[in-house]
């Protein structure tokens, strides 16, 4: 059963998706400020974080960000009462995978989470063959799938699933450009819908990582998509 933890500091609202989400079979942790969903998105190992932008002390989008420091994948929906298309941008470039204004229909709300979840976890590499899988190598950049394990000149680069899975369809096909679609397509195992802000969020949080070791492995051809570059 997916454990879905809900972030919100109105008891109201807190009630109102909790008893949405467990009508429809998930299991439900809640937490009605930032410090302590923060701390429960770590000790409960949610499959999901229905996060409120405006909450006490330590805002949403603070939260994210956070999450998104530790290496956490999460998927996360905000929820929030200001219809600014600057905040949903926002939320979503700062590592957020959807955005809901409040007041909204639980019936959309329990839609919402399903299709993140049925976004599915990353491709992996089926056990039988993940020992065998040939080590990718491009110039200084080395990927090992069956060790989950990115190095760049002999430093490993921890990602996260979806940014290793991304790295892994970039490095199939060296040098061809790739649309945001066929990206994710070849990072997900399942049909699912993001949009280009989600999938730009991934990309820019995998290129921080290999910026920290002096690295731009990934090319930027705007109206076109991503490509591998020489890695020289």
């Amino acid at each position: 059963m997916p454990r879905i933890l809900i972030v919100d500091d109105d008891p109201a609202i807190r009630d109102v998706v909790s008893f949405a989400l467990s009508r429809a079979g998930f299991e439900i942790v809640t937490a009605s400020d930032g410090a302590e969903g923060l701390a429960r998105a770590g000790d409960s190992a949610p499959d999901l974080i229905v996060l409120d932008v405006m909450l006490p002390e330590m805002e949403g989008t603070e939260v994210c960000r956070a999450i998104r420091r530790s290496g956490s994948d999460v998927p996360i929906l905000f929820l929030s009462s200001r219809d600014d298309e600057v905040d949903r941008v926002v939320g979503l470039e700062i590592g957020g995978d959807d955005y809901l204004t409040k007041p909204f229909s639980p019936r959309e709300l329990v839609a919402r989470v399903r299709a993140i979840l049925r976004r599915g976890a990353p491709a992996p590499v089926p056990a039988s063959t993940a020992a065998t899988e040939e080590v990718l190598r491009h110039g200084r950049l080395v990927l090992d799938p069956g060790a989950a394990r990115a190095m760049w000149d002999g430093m490993e680069v921890v990602l996260t699933a979806t940014e290793f899975g991304l790295l892994r369809t970039l490095m199939r096909r060296p040098g061809r450009v790739l649309s945001r679609d066929a990206l994710m397509d070849g990072a997900y195992a399942v049909e699912r819908v993001v949009s280009d802000r989600t999938i730009d969020s991934h990309v820019r949080r995998l290129r921080a990582k290999f910026a920290a070791v002096g690295a731009a492995p990934v090319e930027t051809l705007p109206g076109f998509g991503y490509r591998l570059g020489p890695c020289a």
